[in-house]
C-alpha cells in the first residue's frame, strides 16, 4: 500500500469525558452505520499493568454504497402494496426523457395537418418565383390544394421526420431547461423572472441547434413534391447544396426559438405558481396556463419563424435575417411575416398544451414516488431500529 494511501488512527486525551451505556449514529438512507459490521477494541497498557482502560470516543464513516440501494429499500411485497414507489428506481432523467417523447411525437401527429398548411403558406412565395412573389395562398385554399394533389395522406407528409425529430428535441429541451433552472438560480436559491427567460432561452437553442438538419429535412420532404423519402432528400442536399445546406436558417431558427420557448416557459412557470395551492395540483389548471403561455409565445416570436422558413428554402434569396425581415415585408407587407399564422396558432396551442401539461404531470408523479419511497424508506429503518433495540444485550 502507498503511503499516502494508509489510514491513520491516532489517540488523544479527552479531558473530562465521560463514559456512556449508550450509543449514537446518524445515517441517511445512502450509508450503512460502521457498527453494523465491525468491531474495534483497545486495550490499554498503563503503569506496568495490563487490562486497564480509558475513556475514548469513536467516530465511525461508511462510504455511499455504489448501487445507491440500502438495507432499509422497500420489499417486493412493499412495492406491490405501493406501487408508485417503483418509479424512485427509474432515473430522473429517464423518466423526463420518455414523457417529453411520448407527448412530443402525439402532439405533433394530432396537429401534423396544420402544420402541413402552415409550412406550405409560409413558404409560398418563395416557391411560387419573384415574378409571382406577391400571390399568396389562403387558409382553406392549402387545404383544398393538398387534398386535391396529393390526397389525404398528403396532410402526414414529412410527419415521420417531424416525429423522429421530437423525440430528441422534447428530451433535450425539458432536460436543459430544468437544468438552466438550477445554473441560473441567485445566491438565495430563489429563481428570477430574468433567470427563467434564459434558461428558456438556452432550453430552446440547446435543443434546436442539437436537431436542426432534422427539422431542414422535415420542410423540404413537406413542401418540394420531387422527393419522396427522407433519406432521399438528404442524399441529395448533401451532394448538390454540401453539408451547410442542413443548417440554412439556423441563425433566425436560434433567434426565434429562443424567445419563444423563454417566454413560453416563463409565463407558464410564472402564472402557476401565482395559482393558489389548491388549484396548483389540478390538471385543468395546468392546460389553461399552458395554452395562455403558448397563445403569448407564439404571437410575440411568429414573425422570426416565417423568415427561418424562407431562408431554409432551396433557391432563396436572403442571405441574412436582416436582409430577409425587409425583403418579405417589401414583396407581401408587414403580413407576409404572419402568413400562416393561424393555422400555426391552432397547431402550436394544443402541441404546446399537451407537451408542457404532461412534463408537469410526470414531475408530480415523479415527486410523490420518491416521497412515497422515503416513506417506505423511513418505516423500515424504524422498524429495524424497535427490532435492535429489543433484543436482548
Amino acid at each position: 500500500m502507498r503511503e499516502e494511501e494508509r489510514a491513520i488512527l491516532s489517540f488523544q486525551t479527552l479531558p473530562n469525558l465521560k463514559t456512556s451505556h449508550s450509543s449514537l449514529s446518524e445515517t441517511t438512507h445512502h450509508r450503512e452505520p460502521l457498527w453494523r459490521n465491525a468491531q474495534f477494541s483497545c486495550r490499554i497498557r498503563s503503569g506496568g499493568n495490563n487490562g486497564s482502560f480509558g475513556n475514548f470516543a469513536s467516530v465511525s464513516m461508511a462510504e455511499m454504497k455504489e448501487d445507491g440501494r440500502n438495507e432499509f429499500a422497500p420489499s417486493s411485497a412493499q412495492l406491490l402494496k405501493y406501487p408508485l414507489a417503483i418509479l424512485a428506481y427509474v432515473p430522473r432523467d429517464a423518466a423526463i426523457f420518455a414523457a417529453g417523447a411520448v407527448a412530443g411525437a402525439a402532439a405533433k401527429t394530432v396537429t401534423a395537418p396544420l402544420d402541413r398548411i402552415k409550412l406550405l403558406m409560409q413558404t409560398h412565395g418563395v416557391r411560387a418565383g419573384q415574378e409571382s412573389a406577391k400571390k399568396a395562398i389562403g387558409f382553406i385554399e392549402a387545404i383544398v390544394m393538398i387534398g386535391k394533389e396529393e390526397g389525404v395522406k398528403g396532410y402526414w407528409k414529412g410527419n415521420l421526420p417531424q416525429v423522429i425529430r421530437i423525440i430528441p428535441y422534447s428530451a433535450v429541451q425539458l432536460l436543459a431547461y430544468e437544468t438552466y433552472k438550477k445554473l441560473f438560480k441567485g445566491k438565495d436559491g430563489e429563481l428570477s423572472v430574468i433567470g427563467r427567460l434564459a434558461a428558456g432561452a438556452c432550453a430552446g437553442m440547446t435543443s434546436t441547434f442539437v436537431t436542426y438538419p432534422l427539422d431542414v429535412l422535415r420542410l423540404r420532404l413537406a413542401v418540394d413534391p420531387g422527393y419522396r423519402t427522407m433519406s432521399e432528400i438528404a442524399l441529395t442536399m448533401l451532394r448538390e447544396e454540401g453539408v451547410a445546406s442542413f443548417y440554412y436558417g439556423l441563425g433566425p431558427s436560434l433567434l426565434g426559438i429562443a424567445p419563444y420557448i423563454a417566454v413560453n416557459f416563463c409565463i407558464f412557470d410564472l402564472v402557476k405558481k401565482s395559482l393558489p395551492e389548491k388549484y396548483q395540483q389540478k390538471t385543468q389548471s395546468t392546460l389553461l396556463t399552458a395554452v395562455v403561455s403558448a397563445a403569448v409565445a407564439t404571437l410575440t416570436c411568429y414573425p422570426l419563424d416565417t423568415v427561418r422558413r424562407q431562408m431554409q428554402m432551396k433557391g432563396t434569396p436572403y442571405k441574412s435575417v436582416l436582409d430577409a425581415f425587409p425583403g418579405i415585408v417589401q414583396r407581401d407587407g408587414v403580413i407576409g411575416l404572419y402568413r400562416g399564422f393561424l393555422p400555426n396558432a391552432l397547431k402550436n396551442l394544443p402541441n404546446s398544451s399537451i407537451r408542457l401539461t404532461t412534463f408537469d404531470i410526470v414531475k408530480r408523479l415523479i415527486a410523490a414516488s420518491e416521497k412515497e419511497f422515503q416513506r417506505i424508506v423511513e418505516e423500515n429503518r424504524h422498524k429495524q431500529s424497535q427490532d435492535a433495540s429489543n433484543e436482548p444485550s
